[in-house]
Formats: structure tokens, C-alpha cells, sequence
């Protein structure tokens, strides 16, 4: 009882830690965002701004086009994420389903192309995205994010159509419906709170990504959210630290109102796909 009770107290110490790690960088961004100049160069930093300002965050917005690149953001984000979940579900249901070298080839292949350095991809994918005429454009960086998430969205949808158990498409099968009708009507209902969390982290993904949108992006009105925020940092390395810490708090909050809402959406769904099977 006692060593049971020192391993749930160290587990409890060890997740509080994570959490507090996780957390520093956020709070610590929160405060500089809304700290006066004279506090940003004291010596002494307080976690509490002093005299909170809201001069960061106009600065920010006359300085740069921070709503236009967010629509810019919102535009790749959201294009990457629908077309990676149309275009994974189908596929992930094969993978999923079927037996065989080419299935286990296919498996085998989404987890490698995961460990492939941004390097690698970024040449062939802009000498495509040239002779495409899609260099330093929204649809080109959809593209670029799309072939870039698709093999996560393969391998998390998979497991969950692993999850959907077969004789529920066997009786459809058995009721005459095909395939494509059992995908549909059978399969895709209780894939769907697998569907919105791929959906989730494509989008988190691409609206996070920095890279890509750094190479491909040329004029400042086509560039995405992360690269306009560099615009902040002087040619010597000097950073506008309020200004700066403004901007990108305003640049994490989509992920966390999305995430906040669809949470408890994932949650029940998943419940409910068990309770149908």
C-alpha cells in the first residue's frame, strides 16, 4: 500500500511538472504581451505586469498586416485540413481493412515518410509547385501542406477504422450494400470523431507551420501568420519584444479556441461509436 501510494504521488509530482513546463512559455508570452517598455528592460522581471498596456497590440497591428496574414493562415490551414481528411478517410479504410504485402508496404511507408527531413521535400516540392505556376501563392502552400500531412492523417485514420469492428460491415454487406455504401453509411459515421480530430491536428498543423510558408512566399500580402511575425525581429536580431509577444499571442489562440471547442465533441463521440458497436 505504502509503495503504491509513493508511485501515484511521484506521477502526480512528474505530470504537475510537465504541466508547469508546458505552461512557462504561454503565461511568461501573456505577460510580456501586455508589459510597458520600461518593464520589458528592467532587470528585475515580474510575472505580473505592474501597469498592464494595451499599446503591444496596437503597435503590432500598425506595424504589420497581422489580419490579412491570418486570413492567409486561415485560408492554407483550412484548405489542408478538408482536402487531407477527403482524401485520407477512403484511403486509411483500405489500408485499414485489406491484407496483404501492398497494405503492409503501405503502412510501412506512411511511417517512414514521417521521419523525412522539411530539406528533402522542399526542392522537389518547389520545382513542382513552379512548373505549376503556383510559387508564392495560397493554393500552391495548400498543396505543399496537404502531401505534407496526408501520412499522418493516413496513420491516425487507420487505427481508428481498425477500431470499427467488421461485422458491422458484414451485415451490410450481407443487406446488399456495397463498399462504397458501407464507407459511407456504415463505416464514416463512427469514423467521425476520428474524422474531426485529424481534421484537428492538420489544421494546428498548417496554421502553426513556418517553413515551408518562409520558402515558397515571396510578397508580404501572400505570407502566412508565423512568417509575418519574423517581421518583428530587426536586421541586427534585435526583437520589437512587445510588439512581438503581442502578435504571437494573438497567433496561438486559434489552435486553443478550436481545440476548446471540439474537445468535448471528440470525447462524446467517441462514447457513442462504442455504444453503436
Amino acid at each position: 500500500m505504502r509503495t503504491s501510494t509513493t508511485a501515484r504521488v511521484g506521477q502526480y509530482a512528474a505530470l504537475f511538472a510537465y504541466l508547469v513546463f508546458l505552461a512557462f512559455p504561454f503565461l511568461w508570452l501573456i505577460s510580456t504581451a501586455f508589459k510597458p517598455p520600461r518593464e520589458l528592460g528592467s532587470l528585475h522581471p515580474t510575472w505580473i505586469p505592474e501597469n498592464p498596456t494595451l499599446d503591444n497590440f496596437r503597435q503590432a497591428f500598425d506595424e504589420q498586416p497581422l489580419l490579412h496574414a491570418a486570413l492567409n493562415s486561415l485560408l492554407a490551414a483550412l484548405g489542408a485540413a478538408v482536402i487531407a481528411v477527403v482524401i485520407a478517410t477512403p484511403m486509411a479504410y483500405v489500408m485499414a481493412r485489406r491484407r496483404g504485402r501492398l497494405a503492409r508496404a503501405a503502412t510501412g511507408w506512411v511511417v517512414v515518410s514521417q521521419a523525412f527531413p522539411f530539406v528533402l521535400l522542399i526542392i522537389p516540392l518547389f520545382l513542382v509547385l513552379k512548373n505549376l505556376g503556383l510559387i508564392n501563392s495560397v493554393p500552391g502552400l495548400v498543396m505543399v501542406y496537404v502531401v505534407w500531412s496526408l501520412p499522418f492523417a493516413l496513420w491516425m485514420l487507420a487505427g481508428y477504422v481498425r477500431a470499427v469492428p467488421a461485422e458491422l460491415e458484414e451485415a451490410a454487406a450481407v443487406d446488399g450494400a456495397g463498399r462504397l455504401r458501407t464507407l459511407v453509411s456504415v463505416t464514416a459515421p463512427l469514423l467521425a470523431p476520428g474524422i474531426v480530430a485529424t481534421a484537428m491536428f492538420a489544421f494546428i498543423t498548417a496554421w502553426n507551420e513556418f517553413f515551408f510558408a518562409l520558402v515558397l512566399l515571396k510578397t508580404p500580402e501572400k505570407q502566412t501568420l508565423p512568417v509575418i511575425l519574423t517581421h518583428f525581429i530587426g536586421a541586427e536580431g534585435v526583437a520589437d519584444l512587445g510588439p512581438l509577444a503581442a502578435a504571437a499571442f494573438l497567433a496561438t489562440l486559434p489552435s486553443l479556441v478550436i481545440f476548446a471547442l471540439i474537445q468535448r465533441r471528440i470525447t462524446g463521440g467517441m462514447l457513442a461509436g462504442a455504444v453503436k458497436s
